[in-house]
């Protein structure tokens, strides 16, 4: 019996890659446009770090995180997600002090979580996301989300709807907080055991269950709005003001929640309304994260990012049935007739190669005809055909496999010839 992949896991492979390739390329130059520079960190980390980062009471970190003991018992973990990655490196590499803030990174890369595999979702995945650390102005929070939403949009998408709430300030949080334990704890027997240890460790982590969604006490909870004290409130309308005058479209949820406790103020979703989806609709989460950096033992530093997965996107875009653009094809595929002329090609790929020209030529010693089938299957804009007498005058015969013109050209012009019409 062969060796199969690991459930949860996949093959992105050579047809399929393109389409990965070109949406990355595409985060990328959005990211150029805003100002976002990229962050590389390790696939594994310290375990304290997500325990701290993304919250000791997660589902992340109770039940999804790929946890080992190195060689020296030491407890490493890989990365479940990249913001805790992120503000790690922030800290530890003090760009705290750089003098441009806020300091506005982007991450592209695989995460782990071992979690039942469906549609879209996969126990490793490659997240993007962004973090914009060093600001409070709720400018920044309008950035993000645009940034997120320009994303979306260059791509294709059009079935999107942009979810947004306020947690408020550490006030607000605490009174929604003293709220949420009045108004479970009398029935919390009837929820399940997460809930129950959740009550007095992180309540708003109630309002996440998916076992209990449907208990009535969910639908009755204090919303976080009711406990907006004055400056959350005007903090979320200006955050709200900004999205309106760059003419994005959002509803308010005051169900939306960030369970972790270092979340304030703004919380947004991205979600896809494309028929046929499924029923995961989200695409995109982020949120303002002001108590995180201090966290991870750095100064008092506000924060807000977001992270999507690339398998959803993607997902999204066959919904709406995105064709992507990709690149398809190559310049040249040179056909050979004759010894001489085949071993003549190994060189003269090399020199297209080095001028910038995709190039190809057969290794299975084809028939003419099949060289040709060759050149049609890998979209060939040109072929140039090379037989040993062609070789003997130093020439070459081109031919455009759109217009079939064919003329002959000198060899050592080859490379030329091709540049000057590609």
């Amino acid at each position: 019996m062969g060796i199969k992949i690991p459930r949860g896991t996949q093959d992105i492979l050579p047809g399929e890659v393109e389409r990965w390739q070109y949406v990355e390329q595409k985060a990328r130059e959005i990211c150029r446009l805003y100002q976002y520079e990229e962050i590389r960190t390790p696939i594994f980390e310290h375990t304290e770090l997500f325990t701290r980062g993304v919250g000791d009471s997660t589902d992340i970190v109770q039940k999804e995180m790929y946890t080992f003991e190195d060689r020296k018992g030491r407890s490493i973990t890989l990365r479940p997600e990249g913001t805790a990655s992120t503000v790690r490196s922030f800290v530890e590499n003090k760009m705290y002090a750089s003098p441009q803030q806020p300091v506005k990174l982007y991450y592209n890369g695989p995460m782990f979580r071992y979690e039942r595999p469906q549609t879209g979702r996969y126990r490793q995945f490659v997240q993007f996301g962004v973090e914009a650390l060093g600001s409070s102005d709720p400018a920044i929070d309008a950035e993000v989300i645009s940034l997120a939403m320009d994303l979306y949009e260059s791509l294709g998408l059009k079935r999107l709807k942009l979810v947004i709430n306020s947690l408020g300030d550490k006030e607000s949080r605490k009174a929604h907080r003293e709220a949420l334990i009045k108004h479970f704890e009398g029935r919390i027997d009837e929820f399940c055991p997460d809930c129950q240890k959740r009550l007095q460790q992180n309540p708003l982590r109630i309002l996440d269950c998916k076992k209990d969604r449907e208990h009535e006490l969910m639908t009755s909870a204090p919303s976080i709005q009711d406990y907006l004290n004055e400056e959350s409130k005007a903090y979320f309308n200006k955050v709200l003001a900004y999205l309106e005058s760059v003419n994005i479209e959002y509803e308010v949820d005051p169900n939306l929640v960030r369970g972790l406790d270092y979340y304030n103020h703004t919380a947004f979703e991205i979600m896809s309304n494309a028929e046929g989806f499924g029923a995961i609709t989200t695409l995109c989460g982020g949120g303002r994260y002001n108590g995180l950096v201090e966290e991870m033992g750095g100064p008092t530093t506000p924060g807000i990012g977001f992270a999507l997965s690339i398998e959803r996107l993607l997902a999204a875009l066959d919904a709406e049935k995105v064709e992507l653009p990709t690149v398809k094809g190559i310049d040249c595929y040179v056909v050979t007739l004759g010894d001489n002329a085949k071993d003549y090609s190994v060189s003269l790929l090399k020199e297209l190669r080095n001028a910038g020209i995709s190039a190809e030529k057969d290794y299975e010693n084809k028939k003419m005809k099949a060289q040709f089938k060759a050149a049609d299957r890998l979209h060939a804009k040109y072929v140039a055909v090379l037989g040993d007498d062609e070789l003997d005058k130093g020439v070459v015969n081109v031919k455009n496999m759109e217009t079939g013109h064919q003329e002959e050209v000198q060899l050592e012009k080859l490379s030329c010839y091709l540049k000057e019409r590609l």
